[in-house]
């Protein structure tokens, strides 16, 4: 049978729209939804670049009951090891304005000490995530009065339970001081940071979140607990996928009785594969 060049053509556009709309459809399903964007959001190990921008605004401090700003710009890194492992960097950046505390000084800006911590955790997708390895602490403060200036390292590790909408665990990490300026104390502190979120659906989570402080070196005044709830929702920032979250944060314990409360405002940036 021989066929008309138009028939020809005819197929060959068949043919061409099929495979255009497979290759929609599949690029579609890959894209991950609002509630898997909020699940992963949750998982400090996740396999998925993220850049968290997190605010704090904390109060009273100082002698006119003013107010503490300090910025971490925390981004989150995966490598892939091998079939069976990732390698996990979490890196914390703080930016800090802190108002006058000394009459006559006025206000000061400066970054703050970098830490650094990497985890080990498997590939493997189950409601179990772990990871383990170790965490640095880097003297970068830009001014004395801001850290340390000290070199710390130390075990770190994550443990979280995601079953349905629940996201259960926490981040842990120790710290000591191995070299620096001999003039500075030395450091010995443990940070602990349990927490539970609850996705809502449609890319709102809810969660609760703890914050512990312990510094073992300290003849006083050794602990800062805090207790913070709070409210995330997902979205595009044109076609950038971004988590925003907002929250409360109350203070227990701090070493010299402030500050006692605060707000957190995290701009999440997300990179999913």
């Amino acid at each position: 049978m021989i066929m008309r060049e138009s028939d020809i053509d005819m197929k060959l556009n068949k043919i061409l729209l099929g495979g255009l709309i497979g290759a929609i459809s599949t690029s579609a399903m890959a894209i991950p939804t609002e509630d898997e964007l909020s699940q992963a959001a949750a998982n400090p190990v996740a396999d998925m670049v993220s850049v968290p921008v997190q605010s704090n605004w904390v109060r009273p401090v100082g002698p006119n009951d003013a107010t503490r700003y300090v910025m971490n710009v925390q981004p989150v890194i995966p490598f892939r090891i091998n079939d069976d492992w990732n390698l996990i960097t979490r890196t914390i950046v703080p930016v800090i304005r802190q108002p006058e505390v000394v009459a006559g000084q006025g206000a000061t800006w400066s970054t703050g000490d970098v830490i650094a911590s990497t985890f080990f955790s498997p590939r493997a997708v189950t409601n179990l995530i772990w990871g383990v390895g170790p965490v640095f602490l880097l003297p970068t403060a830009s001014r004395d009065d801001f850290g340390a200036k000290k070199w710390g390292v130390g075990p770190s590790g994550v443990l979280l339970i995601q079953a349905g909408p629940w996201s259960v665990g926490g981040v842990a990490n120790h710290i000591v001081s191995f070299a620096g300026n001999s003039h500075r104390d030395s450091i010995n502190v443990t940070n602990l940071n349990p927490f539970v979120a609850y996705a809502l659906g449609s890319g709102w989570s809810t969660t609760f979140q703890s914050e512990y402080i312990r510094n073992w070196q300290a003849s006083s005044g050794r602990n800062t607990t805090s207790l913070g709830w709070g409210m995330a929702k997902v979205m595009l920032l044109g076609s950038q996928p971004v988590s925003i979250y907002l929250g409360y944060t109350h203070f227990i314990t701090t070493p010299n009785g402030s500050p006692d409360n605060g707000i957190r405002l995290t701009m999440n940036f997300l990179f999913p594969k």
